[in-house]
């Protein structure tokens, strides 16, 4: 008889669904997969500006994200790629908030982690048809959710979001106009999601539904494009936008300000744009500031548009963009949106160390309290309301709607990113103005201290461009659309992001009402509670 020795192996599992967690070495490798995937789609904006990419950059990282061997550790790839994607996108605030850039992809990563689970429930697989066509709705509302979240002024507003990509195509930014930024973020992520459908689908079905979809949201653009009219042109005006380049001297500044404005007397300007912080004069308590400007606004024939970045009688430093005509000061804005870290330090007793191993903000800047538009008049005195926005406002689609709906003929952006002049950052912005001006169908213009100076027709076709080699006024004869001119997206607002909204959170409730139904089917009517 013979003897068995030593501790018996267990049998293997033969259960077909169980799944084995994948050894670390492995989950580390994927993990470090999706912080790299996240730089793809970076590629698409501007300055690499490669928007073709767009449309299946977001596949690596959603592969990675549906292979996953849980629905768990497909929201951590998620996560990494979130990371990945901010990292990349704003590797440019390096100098301004140092080591904040990490933590920041670190907090803004995380809103990924919901695409990464949504991307694994519906799309691992055995993949059917209407899990696919499922996924071509929550994904998509899954991904704008995440953009409209990070897009809250309070966490930093809306860069780099997908739909920018495709700043320089006016066919797609007709979407934009039906329904903000948001639609073209949607249709982006829609035929991501359809074309990684179509190269993992095991059955024809899925595949072919996945395809008819994607086909259909990329004419989508074009066809409203073409059907769509024009928006009514009626008359034009012509903008300078003055354009110093880099002059650290804030008197120096002035003066080459002051010099390329007196250049163009003589021509039919009828608005002059300054850039943002062209003036560090208060110009209520610099009359040897003001009466400059007022000269200037006299031999043109022009309103000059001066940005003021100064401390103001309260004894606090303001940006405001401020109006000037012959007589004097018309009228003023003042900067509502700060740039989080630029221009004033979050939780500064906490955070305000960050100041000392970066450029961030000394103090913080005092913000306005409302916007308005500006009542400029052409050099024939006939009304010229101007929605006047200063710099990183251009990032929020709200206030260039709210510009729009307030009668504002023209968008007008004033600009600084000296501190951010090798880097993408001057193309990014720039793009942000060509998409406003889709958005609500008028005419927008970009005046930067250091380049890129822009102006776009009403479709955000560019029309003329400064870039940052450049010095000097640029002169732009502007088309103008009708008074009163509004888009679907004027109407509507935000109805695309609260629908993504509503989708995501309609599919989490559903999710949950399966996990528990599933928890409840697998421990049987007879099962115990465990203790």
């Amino acid at each position: 008889m013979s003897r068995r020795t030593g501790t018996a192996s267990p049998a293997p599992s033969t259960t077909p669904t169980e799944e084995r967690p994948p050894r670390a070495p492995h989950r580390y490798r994927a993990r470090l997969g999706a912080l790299a995937a996240g730089a793809v789609p970076v590629v698409a904006f501007p300055t690499p500006g490669q928007a073709w990419l767009a449309w299946v950059a977001l596949v690596p990282g959603l592969l990675l994200m549906q292979r996953a061997p849980s629905g768990r550790e497909a929201a951590v790839r998620g996560w990494w790629f979130g990371a990945g994607f901010i990292l990349t996108a704003m590797y440019w605030l390096v100098p301004s908030i140092g080591p904040a850039l990490p933590v920041l992809a670190v907090l803004f990563g995380a809103l990924q982690a919901v695409v990464g689970y949504a991307v694994h429930r519906l799309l691992h697989p055995p993949l059917t048809t209407r899990r696919a066509l499922l996924a071509m709705v929550v994904v998509p509302a899954v991904w704008v959710s995440t953009e409209y979240a990070r897009s809250w002024h309070a966490l930093g507003g809306p860069w780099a979001l997908l739909g920018a990509t495709q700043w320089q195509h006016p066919a797609i930014l007709a979407l934009a106009s039906a329904g903000g930024i948001w639609l073209v973020s949607a249709a982006v992520a829609t035929v991501n999601t359809g074309v990684l459908i179509a190269l993992t689908a095991v059955h024809r079905r899925p595949r072919a539904a996945a395809a008819l979809v994607t086909v259909l949201v990329l004419a989508a653009g074009p066809l409203l494009f073409a059907l769509r009219p024009a928006p009514v042109g009626a008359g034009a005006v012509t903008v300078a936008l003055v354009q110093p380049g880099v002059v650290e001297d804030p008197q120096a500044r002035f003066e080459a300000g002051v010099r390329d404005t007196a250049a163009l007397v003589g021509e039919p300007v009828d608005l002059v744009v300054w850039g943002e912080s062209s003036t560090t004069a208060d110009l209520d308590r610099d009359p040897a500031a003001l009466d400059a400007l007022r000269r200037l606004a006299a031999t043109t024939g022009a309103e000059v548009m001066a940005g003021e970045d100064a401390r103001k009688a309260d004894g606090r430093i303001s940006k405001d963009a401020v109006l000037v005509s012959p007589t004097g000061v018309v009228d003023r804005y003042r900067k509502i949106r700060l740039v989080p870290f630029g221009e004033y330090i979050p939780l500064r007793p906490v955070l305000g160390w960050i100041a000392g191993v970066s450029r961030a903000a000394g103090e913080n800047r005092a913000p306005g309290t409302a916007f308005h538009v500006l009542p400029a008049t052409d050099r024939s005195g006939r009304p010229l309301p101007v929605g006047a926005l200063v710099c990183f406002e251009s990032a929020f689609p709200d206030m260039a709607r709210t510009a729009a709906r307030d009668g504002a003929r023209v968008l007008v952006y004033q600009s600084s990113t000296s501190t951010f002049q090798h880097t993408w950052a001057p193309e990014q912005h720039v793009s942000l103005a060509a998409i406003r001006a889709a958005e609500t169908g008028r005419p927008a213009v970009q005046a930067s201290l250091t380049g890129v100076s822009a102006a776009f027709d009403a479709q955000g076709r560019e029309l003329a461009r400064l870039g940052t080699d450049g010095t000097g006024a640029l002169t732009v004869r502007l088309p103008l659309t009708a008074p009163g001119t509004v888009t679907w997206y004027d109407r509507i607002g935000d109805v695309v992001p609260m629908g993504a909204l509503l989708v995501t959170a309609s599919a989490a409730v559903a999710a949950a009402r399966r996990s528990r139904a599933a928890a409840r089917g697998a421990a049987g009517p007879d099962a115990q509670p465990s203790v």
